[in-house]
């Protein structure tokens, strides 16, 4: 049936799985993504929305480096927002609500359009080993293929486990089956593993809600988009989402259930997300507020179906209904279907190395929900360093890892890899050191070079993103090189209560102003000219900006990262034998015998390891 050895199977059609298989593919790797139902690729089993608070960052950056999901998310947009901007770039970050369904469509006829990918619709029952080598995966119908590279995205799919109030069942989401026997041979095999949980919120009509007692929430005035090329556009047209709020009533009705809460009555008993709470575990938790935000998500262009955000719950049905009943606007709902929790295993991701390769079965790769994260950002970012790297080793090429002053995909990896996670992990701004240089608005000028070197990033990608290098550089060289009178200059200063200048000077100075900004030196005809004779776009105004403004800022932060950069390039020898270093601390030696980082610097991050430690370290490798 399956005659070919592939280079790369890929485990699994979500976001993670998706990105792998794309990835794969176009370095050149034959390719199988093997999924339990080819309907359900890429599906939003959660939230109809992609990026966000620090994952928006995480979008440019698959983008950047050649992957889809960027692309996917302009092409089924419904609104876009950008978040933060009254606050500085580092803060930034771009917003979609999406159309669920073409979402799914977009990403399917985008993997059909990949040369050197195939498809398998088949539950994965079991991996082929020989030895410490994965060879290929196993069938729940008995079927063998035979492959060089696994990449396991399973999702919440391994023995997952849904919860409704005192109800529970096998599956993977809402309508599918759970994924059995990955888990046991992996744990025969000598993998730790251990279970997680999230949750969803109900799905209700659209129809039955009164929007008048909402606020409603619109897209941006101007919206932007993902993906830096130009395959994609602006949003035209948008569609409002809406807020409101629960109320004290809405809490004690709740509290009815909590007795045949699966959360506190001891059936759940791993742990969900921190940051993305259900609704009963906020009123538990945060018992001094009378109300909570609800924002209400259209799930795409024409279908009636709403997104509940910030009531996710596994309360039973009866008790999400009437609670929600009297949420204002939601007097008449009806529902598509109830909220409900999910308990899945996950395996601690410090069993890979920095390629998202398991340390213990060469050529088996992991990404996704199976190492602890939330969120479809996180996981396809994953699965595009997984389905790089899968590619490379077939091909007997160097690795491609990403540092943590380089992309937050980085920070990404080397924070689940170096501290694990007992909870599942979601990326926020202030995970990033180097945030400042990790921006979304230049994940291009940051990636693209590279993912043009490894052969994913097309030269298109790349001769575009040299264009706004040079020319974002040659305005800023227009504005360090310009000057402008006081009589031209003084009556913006004096708009803005910014003092005057008594005599001509640069533009860079003035622009270089905390309260000055694009807008206001664009009255100086002489930089207007030069927009418009450069015919200048948004994003390379928006670069020259940032330099002008942030140089400071962003020489200092490169300047430290350089400076502790170079504990990066003192490696560790592999199998590093610990125990003959008697002055360091037992619970450094512990989690260093246990982790192997490969750099000092990956060393000097893991819990429990001092700066003392790192010192004796450097000390016994002659440093």
């Amino acid at each position: 049936m399956f005659s070919d050895v592939y280079d790369v199977i890929v485990v699994g059609a979500g976001h993670a799985g998706s990105e792998a298989a794309a990835a794969a593919a176009n370095m050149g790797s034959k390719t199988l993504l093997i999924t339990m139902n080819l309907q359900n690729i890429a599906q939003m089993s959660c939230n109809p929305a992609m990026g966000g608070i620090a994952k928006g960052q995480i979008v440019r950056e698959i983008d950047a480096l050649g992957g889809y999901s960027g692309i996917v998310s302009d092409t089924s947009a419904i609104q876009f927002k950008m978040l933060n901007k009254s606050k500085g770039p580092a803060m930034w970050s771009p917003r979609v609500q999406s159309d669920r369904m073409r979402f799914a469509e977009d990403w399917r006829m985008l993997l059909e359009g990949t040369p050197n990918l195939d498809f398998y619709q088949e539950m994965v029952s079991g991996l082929l080993i020989e030895g410490n080598q994965v060879v290929g995966v196993k069938t729940s119908l008995g079927v063998e293929v035979k492959a060089k590279s696994v990449v396991l995205t399973n999702g919440t799919f391994l023995n997952g486990l849904i919860h409704i109030g005192d109800k529970n069942f096998g599956g993977g989401r809402a309508g599918e089956k759970a994924a059995k026997g990955i888990t046991e041979q992996l744990v025969d095999l000598g993998f730790d593993s251990g279970r997680m949980k999230t949750g969803t919120p109900p799905r209700v009509d659209g129809r039955s809600l009164d929007y008048t007692k909402m606020t409603e929430q619109p897209g941006d005035e101007n919206p932007e988009k993902f993906s830096y090329l130009d395959v994609t556009k602006p949003l035209a047209k948008q569609r409002s989402c809406h807020m409101t709020y629960t109320s004290e009533l809405v809490h004690d009705l709740l509290r009815e259930g909590f007795d045949r809460s699966p959360m506190f009555n001891g059936r759940i008993k791993s742990l969900g997300p921190r940051y993305c709470p259900s609704i009963e575990d906020k009123i538990n938790r945060f018992a001094d507020k009378d109300r909570h935000q609800l924002f209400i998500e259209p799930e795409g262009w024409n279908t009636c179906e709403v997104y509940v955000n910030g009531f996710s719950t596994s309360l039973p049905e009866d008790v999400q209904f009437k609670a929600l009943r009297s949420v204002a606007g939601f007097e008449n709902v009806k529902f598509f279907r109830p909220g409900y929790a999910i308990e899945y295993d996950y395996f601690p991701p410090t069993q890979l190395k920095h390629t998202l390769e398991t340390k213990l079965i060469s050529g088996l790769y992991f990404a996704g929900q199976i190492n602890g994260t939330t969120g479809y950002e996180e996981a396809a970012s994953q699965g595009l360093m997984a389905g790089i790297n899968a590619s490379l080793k077939v091909q007997e090429k160097e690795a491609f890892t990403l540092k943590r002053d380089e992309a937050y995909i980085g920070v990404l990896i080397d924070d689940l890899i170096t501290k694990g996670t007992e909870e599942p992990y979601r990326m926020f701004t202030s995970r990033a050191e180097y945030r400042t240089l990790l921006r979304q608005d230049n994940a291009d000028l940051r990636l693209t070079p590279k993912g043009f070197e490894i052969g994913l990033a097309s030269e298109k990608r790349l001769r575009r993103m040299e264009e706004k290098h040079e020319a974002a550089e040659k305005f800023v060289t227009f504005f360090e090189e310009t000057s402008v009178k006081p009589e031209e200059i003084n009556p913006i200063l004096e708009s803005k209560n910014s003092s005057a200048v008594k005599q001509s000077g640069k533009l860079f100075k003035i622009f270089a102003r905390p309260n000055i900004e694009m807008e206001d030196v664009r009255k100086v005809d002489s930089v207007e000219q030069y927009i418009q004779d450069n015919n200048l776009d948004r994003e390379v105004i928006e670069q020259a900006e940032i330099q002008v403004k942030y140089s400071g800022y962003i020489a200092k932060e490169k300047n430290n990262a350089d400076k502790l950069s170079r504990l990066e390039y003192v490696k560790i020898p592999e199998n590093f034998d610990y125990s003959k270093i008697k002055s360091m601390s037992f619970e450094a030696r512990e989690k260093l015998k246990k982790i192997q980082p490969t750099t000092v610097s990956q060393a000097s991050r893991i819990s429990g390891v001092s700066p003392n430690d790192i010192s004796v370290l450097l000390v016994y490798m002659g440093r």
